[in-house]
């Protein structure tokens, strides 16, 4: 039988930073223990890198990631070469991913540093600031909370607590409508593998990668 956290999460702050606690659990974001996927070797191999790559781009490409979460997306593709705008409306969430990227601004790893450097934290509901941004973006990022994707162990444990925070989006479409209306040239849609597409929309083509699916939606 499936453990659940009755505990209400709390947010602290401690010397190493601002951490999440509920249950016996601590959830502190850290882009350093990413390091090694950003190394040019791992990077290349991400199914999100795969998801996002752009062919003969020769120029600056710009991302909208549009439910930034813990950031962790949003650091692949800045390490990927974008600049990535990302979006989070939970104050709470919001409060950990910016203490999170403010750490790795001044990290000693270069590639973590260099990757923060490419990513500007939006505080609010990316629906209604999709509706209003002033430069079409490449690229933009889905991937709302889903009440079925299946975790275990430690990790089911963390997503329940961030689920104590943010329930699963039931605004799929005007999250979708608002995406499309920025005329990216392509939006890519985080799902579990056997999830449903989102808004029942049937994208381009979906890259697979373990139990996740990207969906690729190419205007």
């Amino acid at each position: 039988m499936a453990e659940h956290i009755n505990e209400k999460p709390v947010l602290t702050e401690s010397e190493n930073g601002l951490c999440l606690k509920a249950g016996g659990l601590t959830l502190r974001p850290d882009f350093e223990d990413m390091a090694p996927r950003l190394r040019p070797s791992n990077l290349g191999g991400e199914i999100i890198v795969k998801a996002a790559r752009f062919k003969n781009a020769d120029y600056p490409l710009i991302a909208v990631d549009a439910t930034a979460g813990l950031g962790e997306d949003s650091l692949l593709l800045a390490a990927a070469g974008f600049t990535v705008h990302m979006y989070e409306k939970n104050p709470v969430i919001w409060a950990l991913l910016s203490d999170a990227l403010t750490r790795a601004l001044v990290s000693e790893n270069a590639a973590v540093r260099e990757a923060a450097s490419r990513m500007i934290l939006h505080s609010g509901d990316s629906v209604a600031a999709m509706k209003s941004i002033d430069y079409t973006p490449d690229l933009i990022l889905l991937d709302p909370m889903f009440p079925k994707r299946q975790k275990t162990g430690l990790i089911k444990k963390k997503f329940q607590l961030l689920q104590q925070l943010e329930n699963p989006a039931e605004d799929e479409k005007p999250l979708l409508l608002a995406a499309i209306a920025c005329h990216p040239h392509k939006i890519i849609i985080k799902r579990p593998a056997k999830g449903p597409y989102l808004a029942g929309r049937k994208p381009s083509y979906s890259i697979r990668g373990g139990n996740i699916r990207y969906d690729c939606i190419v205007l």
